[in-house]
């Protein structure tokens, strides 16, 4: 019997779960709304360019070229290694290009014989339920409508796009009122090069947000106009940023991202001679994590400008929002074309921005919402049905419950690869691809369905503990090597990737550790 599997986008993701799909005898099929494959790479300004450094953002089997010197690549040289990725293992043709999923209804289940169930899909395997999945697609040049089943569907849409995050405002204080233009980063990063530039261009920005988004849009209006315009960031929290990633993404590495940096935080379902270990090294982890405040803080003038966080180094790497300071961005502050305003409330009138605390209101012509987005929002509005939509959407204290990060213990014959993040989520959706086709290939056994909800509320548990409030990022940084034992244990393979006790403890664990596993 055929198993009909169905992808939904072409992105990072997307790509690397067709990739593996097709190496284990299946044939699937890919939705991607775009023209082209890459995703969110496909929708950047253009001053973006790789946070990470080329080495640790690459595929388990697919080097960069050698025409790319670049530690840093720029975004359209990341698109062309994804495109070459894409045409080195044949998978345009899985492709259909130009094809957006209205939403995707679970046929064939009542939902009460899927509440009763004791294991995932009835019987805790793939394919066996008598469900299929009837996925709603429209293509986007003549807008007509087809409808596709599918056994199984991987969701790889991503949570940073389609779905902005936009503030609230009481009435008569939001946009409304603004005489200017008002614009999600979103709708920056989808005009063109040339648009984007004449559209900023001699005009007064206001940047609402001061992440990753926020500083590149900001180094971007400065580049183009300069002291004569200066843009202005407006921050409500200071987040730990690096200056490179180059050195510093080596000191991150032996400080937090091999086996010894992680015998010095709980894990979840560690058991109890580790969990005794965890907190008798957490002072430990504890004084790293200051010393490399104190290094950052030293190296960069960070508290004359504001941004010096409240919190710790650790949260921010718990909670993948470590990011990489722009080009020459102090060099922007100091001669004023970046302005910093640190403020927990603002408003809008006439004339521009009322920022809290402050008499004038700031003169601008245009305010840009460099806020995120509502990635659950997204992946809800798939759902056609409300239950679940309701799985999906839960308390508010709560992540996106996946099993691995990958299955939801309730909804059946669906994975998701791209949500959950780690320091390179090129390899985190490789990792979570792998585990998928082994599953699908009827190499892995689930445990019950509630054994599963145990251990996402294992999970949860620890991502509140290290994440703080920013914990529902979904974050797996903080234990990514304990993360990928575990798949590499359900794949039966061996957790241990080094050569020798030394290595195995303090070398930084990355995708070349994991190349025999690409081998079926």
């Amino acid at each position: 019997m055929e198993r009909r599997v169905a992808i939904i986008g072409a992105g990072t993701s997307g790509l690397v779960a067709c990739k593996y799909l097709i190496e284990f005898g299946f044939n699937p099929i890919v939705f991607e709304v775009d023209d082209g494959v890459g995703g969110l790479w496909r929708h950047t300004i253009e001053s973006t360019k790789l946070q990470n450094t080329k080495q640790t953002y690459q595929f388990i089997d697919f080097p960069w070229p050698s025409s790319v010197k670049e530690d840093n690549p720029s975004h359209n040289q990341v698109l062309d290694y994804l495109k070459s990725y894409a045409e080195h293992f044949s998978l345009i043709s899985y492709i259909r290009f130009n094809s957006k999923v209205i939403n995707i209804d679970y046929v064939g289940e009542s939902s009460e014989e899927m509440k009763s169930w004791e294991l995932w899909g009835c019987n805790g395997r793939p394919f066996c339920s008598k469900g299929t999945w009837h996925i709603v697609v429209q293509d986007t040049k003549n807008l007509s409508i087809e409808v596709h089943k599918a056994d199984f569907v991987i969701l790889c849409i991503g949570k940073y796009s389609g779905f902005p995050n936009i503030p609230e405002f009481p009435p008569g204080k939001g946009p409304e009122v603004f005489n200017g233009r008002v614009m999600h980063s979103m709708d920056y990063s989808n005009l063109d090069n040339e648009t984007a530039a004449e559209f900023i261009k001699r005009k007064k920005i206001t940047i609402i947000g001061s992440q990753k988004s926020g500083l590149d849009l900001a180094a971007e209006c400065a580049n183009v106009n300069g002291v004569m315009y200066p843009c202005t960031i407006i921050q409500r929290t200071a987040h730990w940023i690096l200056p490179d990633f180059d050195l510093w993404g080596v000191i991150v590495g032996f400080f937090f991202l091999n086996r010894f940096a992680e015998l010095l935080i709980h894990k979840p379902g560690e058991p109890f001679l580790l969990g005794l270990v965890a907190t008798l090294l957490s002072p430990l982890r504890w004084g790293i994590s200051k010393f490399v405040e104190t290094i950052l803080k030293w190296k960069l003038p960070l508290k004359k400008y504001g941004l010096v966080p409240n919190h710790s180094f650790l949260q921010d790497l718990s909670t993948c929002l470590l990011g990489v300071f722009p080009d020459n961005f102090f060099d922007k502050l100091k001669e004023g074309s970046i302005l910093m305003k640190k403020s927990q409330s603002f408003s809008f009138c006439r004339e521009g921005v009322i920022i809290d605390g402050e008499a004038k209101p700031l003169e601008t012509n245009i305010v840009i919402f460099a806020t995120g987005y509502k990635g659950d929002q997204k992946i809800k509005n798939i759902f056609k049905s409300p239950i679940f939509q309701n799985y999906i959407i839960g308390p508010a204290t709560s992540t996106l419950p996946l099993y691995r990060q990958i299955i939801h213990p309730r909804i059946p014959q669906l994975a998701m690869v791209g949500y959950a993040e780690g320091i390179s989520n090129i390899f985190a959706s490789e990792m979570k691809s792998l585990w998928l086709v082994h599953f699908l290939d009827g190499n892995i056994e689930l445990p019950s369905i509630r054994e599963m909800e145990k251990d996402v509320k294992l999970w949860e548990d620890n991502m509140k503990q290290y994440g703080g409030k920013y914990y529902s990022k979904s974050c797996i940084a903080n234990c990514g090597i304990w993360y990928h034992d575990q798949l590499c244990k359900d794949m039966k393979r061996n957790p241990r990737r080094k050569k020798g006790l030394f290595a195995e403890l303090f070398e930084p664990y990355g995708h070349a550790d994991y190349m025999d596993l690409t081998r079926k």
